[in-house]
């Protein structure tokens, strides 16, 4: 039997019928099912539930209307949606309101059980991440009215506070870390792809005079930057084949992914760096077809270095890498299309180092 509650809100109780036998009878989920969107909502305040799965526009309150008040009251809330219609432009607005996956009917059952058990995983990890900075902010609340009594100690308790809350934050971001290596680790075609990442894009940065805090910011967003494939099948990362639509689709939310697990977090800086590193100068990237300026500058460096990495290196899909005069003959090829003209110069500059 399977662990996880699931909260399934959705009118149709042929399909409703449907996902009750395969999630809590076949797969041992334990499921409550409503049939109108504001009933869905009070039961979420009324119960801790590890997962939703909702119909997008159900009659009773319109589709991104539900998600914004289901997140409201749990913004660790891991949503799934069911659409009747796969359209780019819906996907895009309703991940940026913080959805996990959606699925269009007839629903892929394989599909479904695997990112069933990685939301609950994820919203596990959410939920030990909430109570982990809730236990060190009442550690603090207490050392805080203790040094209110105690105001010889002020000025060392203060510090101590201050070095206990670094050393435990320190240690969450080193396991989100850990778990972003093994990301990599677990493809022996980009074992070692956040590395090279991390050493081309603080070299681009230095040779353009970033800072010294600037430049640790690109390099721990470097190291997170395939966070978000976490939420990805192993067999389209590893696919040797052309993708379909579907399979590139989902490829393209890992930006989303990614910036979405670490929003709990407030790394504001390396959050939008994670969400903006396949954005494009010419406005042909994604998630956000953000171009030009509009893209952090620390995003355009970490894209460039992404690129260099992934031609240079053999990928499943293309098992003879570039060779480095090729690599930077194709950046100078799209300078002022895919990529920054001033990051592409400072990458000129250094590129002989690497």
């Amino acid at each position: 039997m399977k662990s996880g509650k699931i909260l399934l809100i959705n009118d149709d109780e042929k399909l409703t019928n449907y996902l009750k036998d395969e999630l809590m009878v076949k797969k041992g989920y334990i499921l409550s099912a409503v049939y109108r969107a504001y009933n869905g909502i009070e039961a979420l305040k009324s119960e801790d539930f590890d997962l939703v799965i909702t119909k997008f526009g159900m009659p009773d309150l319109e589709g991104k209307l539900l998600i914004r008040e289901l997140k409201k009251i749990d913004s660790d809330c891991i949503i799934i949606i069911i659409a009747d219609l796969d359209r780019a432009d819906m996907l895009q607005d309703v991940f940026r309101l913080g959805t996990y996956e959606s699925f269009t009917k007839p629903i892929n059952l394989e599909k479904l059980d695997f990112v069933v058990k990685k939301g609950i995983e994820l919203h596990s990890l959410l939920i030990s991440n909430r109570k982990f900075i809730n236990s060190i902010e009442e550690h603090s609340s207490a050392l805080q009215k203790q040094n209110t009594l105690l105001a010889k100690r002020i000025e060392e308790s203060t510090k101590n506070l201050a070095r206990l809350y670094g050393n435990l934050r320190s240690s969450y971001i080193r396991t989100i870390k850990a778990l972003a290596q093994a990301i990599d680790a677990k493809d022996p075609y980009t074992h070692s792809h956040s590395e090279n990442v991390v050493r081309y894009a603080v070299a681009i940065a230095a040779e353009m005079g970033f800072s010294e805090d600037d430049i640790e910011m690109i390099h721990d967003a470097c190291e997170l930057h395939d966070l978000g494939k976490i939420g990805i099948k192993d067999d389209i990362l590893s696919k040797e084949t052309q993708l379909t639509n579907e399979e590139w689709e989902q490829i393209k939310l890992h930006s989303l992914k990614g910036a979405q697990i670490l929003e709990p977090l407030n790394l504001s800086g390396i959050v939008e760096l994670v969400r903006q590193h396949h954005e494009h100068w010419d406005g042909g990237g994604y998630p956000q077809g953000l171009k030009g300026e509009e893209i952090l500058l620390g995003a355009r460096i970490i894209h460039l270095a992404d690129a260099y990495d992934a031609m240079t290196t053999a990928r499943s899909y293309r098992k003879i890498p570039f060779s480095k005069e090729e690599a930077v003959s194709e950046i100078k090829k799209n300078s002022g299309k895919q990529f920054d003209p001033k990051v592409v110069a400072a990458f000129l500059k250094v590129v002989d180092s690497f």
